[in-house]
Formats: structure tokens, sequence, C-alpha cells
């Protein structure tokens, strides 16, 4: 059986799964009347609304009598632990680059684990179709990008296309053609076949799948040997030890679903039903003498945050899970399948620290906690400090961001407030191309601020480059805070009178409680508000009509903007309907008597 296993990588926006979409169609996976729509590869409702990839899927197609594993991977640096597991199951990839972008700084991270492990690269320049967009220039850029990255002769030499996805035509030239074809073509005749070596069979597992009926799925490519069904087999652990198993099934991948096998072959993807307890990274080997493939080294986490349990006045109403033994469940659950999370206990049994990388990493699985049902609090996104040679250090990252020119002035001065320093600027066109160093901490919340000074027309994207000294503090948000004084429903007759005190965060008519933030003050220091005062029905006339028709709406936050806005003493109630800003202490006398304290420590 001729087989090739190719993963597909790029920064987020780039085109991926689009791309996928094509080949899916050029393949006829579906009949040609089967409605599909689009971007058929993102298939939870989270990846559907964000219009991105989160977690990384493959599928198998069949071109000219050989079968083709396509691995379709995320573009966000965080979730960059999925792209580095699934390369593994790769023999080449293709790397996508923007035909107006250019190379950016996720293209750089998902080609450099690519190169470490020795893929042919075939690069693909997508969206030529785009206006000034800037093939050549790109593909120079690109040439560079290797040659910084110390590829071989052989990597060097690589294949470019140019073509788009959406117009859906892809050549070796930028005359346009009928289909994707010279893609397809390219794939067979570049990427390698698998390397079989003899010897006693191996697999390494790079990703799991959950069925409710078969339980764990184990995933990964067969790298040497033949796996048969009911053949026992050792399970290689990652502390070293061995555990003993059998495989009851065994499927490998066609078209969008599995196919069940009597046997796979090395070199193939596959699916093991049956083996207990595995994680990812552990191999599964001979029975008789097993042998250990190298675990995959994964990226540390950058960021963490508390998860707690919901201890607010309103707990328990909409949630179906709300015990901290539920929450602990839930995220040491997580931990088999979304491999740059770290969770660990405290001395508090409420209380878990969550360590991810960034905050979309922590928001996507926040996200998905509180659509199953749970009930929590989370506190403020901190960055991970480490001692080097006796000094703090902290992460800092590579920040890049393009921007009309009337507006980089702006970019520079936001990014200097927050201890970034520029290492380069140049013109891309119309656009500037600013290039910062910059701690983690000062990238947290920049990212609001940045599209308002700009006029929503700055793309930035950053990614983790190395621990360096601590950099002192970085100022947070100017602005103090609205609190509730009592726990009752809002009134717009008293909203209206404090209009001119802040911008409100919820309507008129909403239950709050006493220590509820509801709003932005307009200067710096919390106030605490009245909103839920009723207007008073006496049998005097009310001259004039009612005010409360005339309040400004609410400002509607994201769970990210939330995690961002908030400071050291608040926390975030996430609950299946709601998302409410609160105090950690919710009494007003508890909070001045912790800052007394605070200040005397000081």
């Amino acid at each position: 059986m001729n087989i090739r296993n190719i993963a597909i990588i790029a920064h987020v926006d780039h085109g991926k799964t689009t791309l996928v979409d094509k080949i899916i169609h050029a393949t006829k996976v579906f009949r040609d009347n089967q409605e599909t729509g689009e971007l058929i590869m993102d298939s939870n409702d989270l990846e559907r609304e964000r219009g991105i990839t989160i977690l990384s899927k493959n599928i198998s197609v069949n071109y000219k009598d050989v079968k083709i594993n396509v691995i379709d991977t995320p573009g966000h640096s965080d979730f960059g632990g999925e792209v580095e597991r699934v390369l593994k199951m790769a023999d080449g990839v293709l790397l996508l680059v923007d035909a107006f972008e250019g190379p950016m700084p996720q293209t750089r991270f998902v080609l450099q684990k690519a190169l470490q492990l020795n893929l042919r690269p075939i690069v693909v320049i997508n969206k030529v179709d785009k206006p000034n967009c800037r093939p050549d220039e790109v593909h120079d850029a690109v040439f560079e990008l290797f040659f910084q990255l110390d590829a071989t002769e052989d990597q060097l030499n690589f294949t470019t296309i140019y073509g788009s996805s959406k117009q859906g035509w892809f050549n070796t030239s930028l005359t346009p053609t009928e289909d994707i074809t010279p893609l397809l073509d390219t794939i067979l005749e570049k990427v390698p076949e698998p390397k079989v070596s003899e010897g006693t069979v191996q697999m390494q597992i790079t990703s799991l799948d959950y069925s409710s009926f078969l339980g764990r799925i184990a995933i990964g490519k067969v790298t040497r040997g033949v796996l048969k069904e009911n053949q026992p087999i050792q399970l290689c652990k990652l502390d070293g030890s061995f555990t003993k198993g059998r495989i009851k099934e065994l499927y490998t991948f066609e078209g969008m679903g599995k196919k069940r096998v009597t046997e796979v072959s090395a070199g193939d993807i596959c699916a093991i039903v049956g083996i207990e307890g595995f994680q990812i990274g552990e191999t599964v080997a001979d029975f008789e003498n097993p042998e250990a493939l190298p675990v995959i080294p994964i990226d540390e986490p950058t960021m963490n945050m508390q998860f707690s349990i919901n201890n607010s006045p309103f707990f328990g109403r909409e949630g179906k899970f709300v015990t901290s033994r539920n929450i602990r469940d839930r995220l040491y659950k997580e931990l088999e399948k979304n491999l740059a999370l770290r969770v660990q206990d405290t001395d508090d049994a409420d209380k878990f620290l969550v360590y991810g990388r960034g905050i979309l990493h922590l928001s996507v699985l926040i996200e998905t906690m509180r659509r199953e049902g749970f009930e929590l609090t989370v506190g403020q996104p901190q960055v991970i400090t480490k001692e080097i040679d006796g000094k703090k250090c902290e992460p800092y990252e590579t920040l890049v961001v393009d921007v009309p020119g009337e507006y980089s002035g702006k970019v520079i001065d936001l990014v200097t407030q927050r201890k970034g320093e520029m290492l380069i600027m140049e013109s891309k066109g119309e656009m500037q191309h600013l290039e910062f160093d910059i701690p983690s901490r000062g990238l947290i919340g920049l990212r609001s601020n940045m599209l308002t000074a700009t006029a929503g027309e700055a793309v930035m994207a950053h990614r983790f480059s190395e621990y360096k000294p601590w950099k002192g503090p970085i100022p947070g948000r100017s602005n103090g805070v609205l609190l509730s004084k009592n726990t009752a429903t809002t009134t717009g007759y008293s909203m209206d009178k404090l209009q001119d005190r802040g911008s409100f965060f919820i309507d008129a008519g909403e239950e709050v409680y006493s220590g509820q933030i509801i709003g932005e003050h307009i200067k710096p220091g919390d106030l605490i508000v009245n909103a839920t005062e009723p207007k008073k029905l006496t049998n005097m006339r009310a001259s004039g009509t009612d005010d409360a028709n005339r309040i400004a709406p609410k400002i509607q936050m994201s769970l990210e903007e939330c995690m961002e806005y908030i400071q050291q003493d608040e926390c975030i109630e996430i609950t299946p309907q709601s998302i409410r800003l609160r105090k950690i202490m919710l009494d007003e006398n508890d909070r001045a008597r912790f800052q007394k304290m605070m200040k005397a420590e000081a």
C-alpha cells in the first residue's frame, strides 16, 4: 500500500482548513451533490463560532491509488502543544504562507519544529488572488526564514506552489489552473514514503479520541512492524515502567471517518481500542521485548490562573456541577488530551492552579467547561516567573504588529508604556511592520487597547521567545470600577442617575449582589453605588416623563476581555448563562480591613 503522511502548518488565518476542504472535494470523499458546508474539519461548536482550529484532526484521502493522510493543525501559539505532538505522525509538511502577510511569528514557530524533526517541507504561497499581494517577495522571505532556522541543503531546496484555496487552484507558477491537482501531484512526488525499519512492532501514541461506548482510543503512526487485532502488546509508560495489554479493535482513517481493519502495517496512521490507562507520548511495543520511542518534548506553560468553586451569593442557580470535586475531576480529565496544560492542587481544597500557554488556551478550557454545565470562579492570569542565576526572571515574547502608517506612533507609544522595546520597523506597502520584545505581562490587556487606538486596523501576533530579568511594575488599568452596594434587581431609575459616574456592564432589571462589579468608574479608585433603588410611587404627580429609557447600552465583554480586564483583587464568576465580574472579598468592611493590613505590612 502506497502511503503519504502530511501535516498542514501555518500562521493563524493563512488558510489551512480551507485547503483541507479543497483536498477533500478534489479527491471525491463526498458525493458531488452532497451538502458539506465550509471548513469541514472545524467540527466542534467553539471552533465554528470563533472561526479558528483548536484541536488537530486527521483525515485520509485517496489520489491516484495512493493513500494520503492529511493532518490539519491549529495556528495559534496557545495551541502549540497540538502542533508539536502531531508532527510526529507526518513525513512531510505543507507550509502555508499568506501572499500578502508573508512569514509571521507562528510560521516561524511551526517551521522550526518541523525542521528539527527532519520533515520535508513544501511551501504553498496561498491567497495570491488578494489585491496588492507580493508572492515573489514572500518567497524570498520564506527562503530567508529557512536559512535563519539552519535548514539543511535538502530542506532549502524546497518546492514552491502558488495558488488560492478559496478559488480552488494551485500551480507551480502564477498562472491560474483549473483545479488543485498540481498540489496533489507535488505531494506524491516530494513527500517521502514513510520509512519502514525492520524489527518488532512500535507505535507512539500522538493523540487520543474518546467514544462513549469504546472508551479511550489511542491514535498514532506505526513506526515499524505490523499491528494485528487481538495481538498482546506492552505499553511503555512515561516513567519507564511497562504494562501488558491487548488490542481489541484496530481502525485506519478513511475519508472523514474510520474503517475497521484486521492489521495495520508500518507507516500508516491508525486508532487502537482496548488499551487502558495510556497517555500521549507513550509507546505501544512488542509483547516479548518492548522498546520505547523517545518521548516528544512539549514547551512549558507560561501563564497560570486560579480556578475555584463559585462562592458568590448566586451559586448553584444555573450550573449542574458546582462542587470542588466536580471541578477537580474535570480538570484532571482535561490533562489527558490537553498536552500543554498543568494542574496543581493548593493548600485550600476548593482552589486549583491551572497552567497554560496563554489567555486563549485557558479561555477555551473555561468556555468548554461552562458549556458542560460547570460553575466556577477564576482569578487574574499570572505569568510564571523563574529564578535564573539568583535573579527573578519572567517570560518575554516577540510581538509583531502590522498597522497603517498613520497609527504607528500610537502603537509604539502603547507598547513602550508596557515595557516593550522596538526591534524592527519597516514598511510593507501602505502598512508599517513593527516588531517588539515585550514581557508577557505587558501583553495582557494590550489587544483591546491596541484595537481602540488604531480604529481596529492593527493585526498583532506574538510568541514566546525566552526568560529575561524582571522588568519592574507594568501599569494596569487606569480607571476604577463601580461596585454594587446591595443584593437586589437593578432599576433604570437609579442607573440613569449614575450615568455620569461611569459606564455600565449590566442592563436595568438584572440581579446583582453586593461586591459585584457593575461598571467602570470614570476616575481612578473604586466607587460603591446603589443601582437598585426603585422610584417611589407616591400619589404626588411626577412631572415630565421617566428618564429610565435613556440609559446607554451596556458594554459587552467576551471571556478573554474579562480575563484581561480584572486586577489582582478581582475575579470572574462563570456560570453556564452568565459571566460576572466581582471583587474577591464581597464585603466592603473586609476589603478596607485587608487594605489596612497590606499598608501596615508594606
